[in-house]
């Protein structure tokens, strides 16, 4: 298995409610990611990518765009350390 790359994702602008955390799980899980997503108090939505290099960068370009109906701002990321242990995609509480 090859290097794995985790990203923190912070994705301000209107990204609630419009579909965007399942719409980002189906994308995830078709790159061949793991990790989680959960909307923000804030109305924002936080995410960690983790998986193959080319995967995670795709995905970020993704999250730029988000699903139809959506209007993304913003787009905060930072490197995290791979969860080695984690193979699902999860879709959490609001925090």
């Amino acid at each position: 298995m090859g290097q794995e790359k985790c990203v923190r994702v912070i994705i301000t602008g209107t990204v609630q409610g419009v579909g965007f955390r399942w719409r980002a799980r189906q994308t995830a899980l078709s790159l061949g990611l793991s990790g989680w997503i959960k909307n923000r108090l804030d109305g924002g939505v936080e995410a960690v990518f983790q998986g193959p290099p080319e995967s995670v960068d795709q995905m970020i370009e993704w999250v730029r765009v988000g699903p139809p109906g959506a209007v993304v701002r913003e787009v905060m990321y930072l490197h995290c350390d791979p969860d080695l242990g984690r193979s699902d995609f999860l879709i959490l509480r609001s925090t």
